[in-house]
């Protein structure tokens, strides 16, 4: 990984194209200092790196788009609220315990829907990271996301949520206060919650800490997100004793968006501005803010009792089983 000036990192599956860029920048400095014409030489570098750009970025291998779901300059929840909403009003704690800075959430305003938002919030420095816990929520985060969904079927608002965390915290503390059995009771409120509720994966998508607050009609997911039950990481720790592995256990994760839309465990992939999220924030934004719309205006016109019959079918149609006969080779 190396780092410019403007502290743009790139990753090294993109150095052709630092090394192309930085090429143009000689040119333009060279005929600026020299005042010679180089217009079409110019002109010929860019339509290469443009060309560059496309062949790298959409020829992305799993563990690829797991780096791009991790830029630390990727837009986070506190980033896609302000650009697509207005007048957010965040609540704290879970009156419990305490406030978990790892999970936001309020009410907001999008377009015409008032709803309930909730999602995992990363830091950019390491300041901000502590505060956010990298954005790995405790207990009292998802209890917190618990009582703001209530709160929502309460008042007869949409719940959305926006998901990417590594994982829930797995800290001593965190198994103290049970974070287990958090994440178990808003699997089970939320499977019967009446009101629409809507997911999005902006980045990461990390086993149980992901589910925690996943459990929608529809979950829309980023082109370079991934939602697996594991890191990468973990499963080459696991299954190959080697961290070298990671890209392979990448590609057996199967968890980028295009395999998740296979799989049926999303439904619709959002794009993104060429080179990832972090290249054009506004850009994404304006993209996952016209998905948001149109998912909440078909659940909302849906009547109540309808949608939970939908929610219910959704995930009971996840997974393949076979049932054996007495006697049979399995």
């Amino acid at each position: 990984m190396t780092t410019t000036a403007k502290k743009l990192i790139t990753y090294d599956f993109e150095k052709p194209i630092l090394d192309l860029e930085r090429k143009m920048e000689e040119l333009r400095r060279m005929a600026a200092a020299q005042k010679v014409d180089l217009h079409d030489e110019i002109a010929a570098m860019e339509k290469t790196i443009e060309q560059t750009k496309q062949n790298i970025y959409t020829h992305l291998t799993a563990w690829q788009h797991v780096q791009l779901a991790r830029h630390p300059m990727r837009p986070y929840t506190l980033d896609y609220l302000a650009a697509m909403g207005s007048d957010f009003v965040e609540l704290h704690g879970d009156r419990l315990y305490s406030d978990d800075r790892a999970i936001v959430g309020g009410f907001v305003t999008i377009d015409e829907f008032r709803l309930v938002v909730i999602g995992h919030q990363k830091g950019r420095d390491t300041k901000e990271n502590i505060l956010r816990n990298f954005g790995c929520a405790h207990p009292e985060g998802y209890r917190k996301a618990l009582r703001l969904m209530q709160l929502a079927e309460k008042f007869g608002l949409p719940v959305l949520t926006l998901i990417d965390t590594p994982g829930a915290y797995p800290g001593i503390g965190a198994e103290e206060r049970h974070i287990a059995e958090a994440i178990a009771v808003n699997l089970r409120e939320m499977a019967a919650l009446r009101t629409p509720i809507l997911a999005a994966v902006l980045g990461e998508g990390g086993s149980g800490g992901a589910l925690g607050i996943g459990v929608p009609h529809h979950v829309l997911i980023m082109e370079n997100a991934y939602y697996s039950v594991i890191s990468p990481e973990g499963c080459a720790a696991i299954l190959w004793k080697d961290r070298s592995a990671t890209s392979k256990a990448a590609e057996a994760l199967k968890l980028t968006a295009k395999d998740l839309l296979e799989f049926g465990l999303v439904d619709e992939i959002i794009p993104e501005p060429l080179g990832g999220a972090h290249r054009d924030p506004a850009a994404a934004a304006a993209a996952l803010k016209a998905s948001l719309l149109k998912n909440l205006r078909e659940l909302t016109a849906l009547p109540l009792d309808q949608l939970l019959e939908q929610r219910y079918a959704r995930f009971r149609r996840m997974g393949h089983f076979e049932i054996a006969t007495p006697g049979a080779k399995v």
